[in-house]
């Protein structure tokens, strides 16, 4: 359904593209602003894992700096059948998490220190699940196509500021304007209504993954709380990268409302423990010598 979900969105947004297009530039104006924004973000495309773990001043680990969180990664990416991505770490005591990169091929995942010293190793291990569900959904490719598309509606909503528009669209002048201000608002809304949908989706797949769904349900209710708390000078810096990480590192957005990159946090976890009880209990490859969920500390084999 959250596939379905996010298709319908996504020819939504072309239609209005090709509608706000058409009202204030015809065809001509429409294929230069699309052409624009298509170079604009096929170049983030290709670089922007690069640049977003450049901003969040994330450093590469390995099984030697970091054995136990690697270990880890490598441990889910074996269990979701994906190629081991790389590893990073962010210096930030706000637990926090996300996933980067073109394609599973390509593909990273950051944590920051405040995740690993702040959750259980069941938890940081539904986390990364999670991380490795975008991997796997590709999500990073669809939110660069819907990137691509809300771009090239703000380009031509600018088109019209300094340009006027095209006055002989049915709507006339007053036409005009009301696209300038509500053809990006609207762009934005359904980009991040598809950035929620992909957040459920990744959810339910990294529960599968691990096979622990209250893994995840338990994380999320901790980074919650302590995002609220804490802050992320890096994410402040860079908003635009917030819908990145798997909890609003902002300090906004408590409710499931039209304008919040992420879900309600108390619906999502409503639905893992939804998954739960309608499995057995099952036993994942960390079970054994994991530390009690809710356990804090202040170091340990994490590498942070």
């Amino acid at each position: 359904m959250n596939y379905l979900r996010t298709g319908m969105l996504l020819a939504g947004l072309t239609a209005l593209f090709l509608s706000v297009g058409y009202m204030l530039g015809g065809e001509g104006g429409m294929l230069i602003a699309l052409a624009i924004a298509l170079g604009m973000n096929a170049f983030a495309y290709w670089n922007s894992d690069k640049m977003v773990l450049r901003m969040h001043g994330a450093r590469e680990v390995d099984s030697a700096t970091a054995p136990e969180l690697h270990g880890i990664v490598a441990d889910l990416a074996r269990r979701a059948d994906l190629p081991m991505p790389r590893v990073y770490l962010m210096e930030n005591d706000q637990p926090n998490a996300f996933a980067t990169g073109r394609n599973p091929e390509n593909a990273a995942v950051a944590a920051t220190t405040g995740l690993l010293r702040r959750l259980s190793r069941e938890e940081v291990a539904g986390v990364m699940a999670h991380e490795l569900a975008h991997v796997r959904n590709r999500d990073t490719l669809i939110m660069t196509i819907t990137a691509t598309i809300a771009g090239a509606i703000g380009m031509l909503a600018n088109f019209a500021l300094f340009f006027g528009g095209n006055r002989n669209n049915p709507l006339g002048i007053i036409g005009t304007i009301l696209i300038m201000i509500l053809a990006p608002l609207a762009a934005g809304l359904v980009q991040m209504a598809i950035s929620r949908a992909r957040e459920y989706e990744a959810d339910r797949i990294g529960a599968e993954i691990c096979g622990q769904p209250q893994w995840l349900a338990s994380a999320l209710a901790k980074i919650d709380q302590a995002a609220q708390a804490i802050d992320n000078p890096a994410a402040e810096d860079n908003p635009a990268t917030a819908h990145m990480f798997i909890i609003n590192p902002l300090h906004a957005h408590k409710v499931d409302n039209l304008f919040s990159t992420h879900p309600n946090t108390g619906n999502r976890i409503a639905r893992l423990r939804a998954m739960a009880a309608d499995r057995p209990e099952s036993t994942g490859p960390w079970a054994a010598d994991a530390k009690p969920s809710g356990s804090e500390r202040a170091g340990g084999p994490w590498g942070g």
